[in-house]
């Protein structure tokens, strides 16, 4: 089978997840009371972000999942809760969430600005500030603004979600399902299927894997996808 016969396989894969799951929720009306698998695999959408090559619908912009290093402890809501922020405040922290960060920056670039200046710097805001010389307070009363807009951005994303029970490690279900989608679906030095739109805030990212791929991803999209996952994710939503 062709990449574009395995791309249309996926989506009907994703087509019968989104009817059992009763539909795709949106990230800022998401609570951890939901009923949230242990652990699991998202998949985004966008807004105005469709499919061309491998039927009609909305595409994919980010798959992920969590708790790859053995003895994580982390869930799949913890984890869907970093990308969304606080749901009063909108406040957040992208240093937390790469998906968070790679939105942050592609915003600051469409608007052209440098500011914060501080976003992206460090693995803290107690770096940022050691780095600026300035106080960790400081730090994040300047991002303060950026991470509520990518808070209201993140939170019209609408997503699906797969439930993979695996235990935490680098060889577990979810990070093979994770990989492989994220290979499959990137367009990084291969024929474009499904590119993304003209207008996709991602074509401002500083990540040129993020631009090429066509995806919120920075991992696994110049890598090569085994079908075989295909088996895997079929059996998973049918489950």
């Amino acid at each position: 089978m062709s990449r574009l016969d395995d791309l249309v396989l996926f989506y009907a894969h994703l087509g019968r997840l989104e009817r059992k799951l009763g539909g795709i929720r949106q990230l800022a009306g998401c609570t951890g009371r939901m009923g949230w698998p242990k652990r699991g695999v998202y998949f985004f959408f966008e807004d105005g972000e469709r499919r061309h090559e491998s039927g009609q619908g909305p595409r994919i912009v980010r798959i992920g999942t969590h708790a790859l290093t053995a003895g994580s402890k982390s869930t799949l809501w913890g984890r869907l809760s970093q990308h969304r922020g606080h749901a009063t405040s909108g406040q957040g922290n992208h240093r937390g969430s790469i998906f968070r960060l790679l939105v942050g920056t592609s915003i600051k670039a469409s608007l052209g600005t440098n500011e914060p200046r501080t976003w992206g710097m460090g693995t803290d805001s107690g770096q940022a500030a050691a780095r600026l010389g300035c106080s960790r307070d400081a730090v994040k009363q300047n991002e303060l603004e950026m991470e509520k807009v990518v808070s209201t951005v993140m939170g019209k994303m609408p997503f699906l979600w797969l439930d993979v029970d695996d235990q935490p490690g680098q060889d577990s279900l979810r990070g093979r399902i994770e990989r492989n989608a994220i290979a499959l679906l990137s367009n990084l030095n291969k024929p474009a299927l499904d590119s993304p739109s003209s207008t996709w805030l991602g074509h401002h990212c500083d990540r040129e894997k993020v631009r090429l791929s066509g995806l919120w991803n920075n991992n696994h999209v110049g890598e090569n996808y085994d079908p075989l996952f295909l088996r895997d994710l079929e059996n998973l939503v049918a489950r």
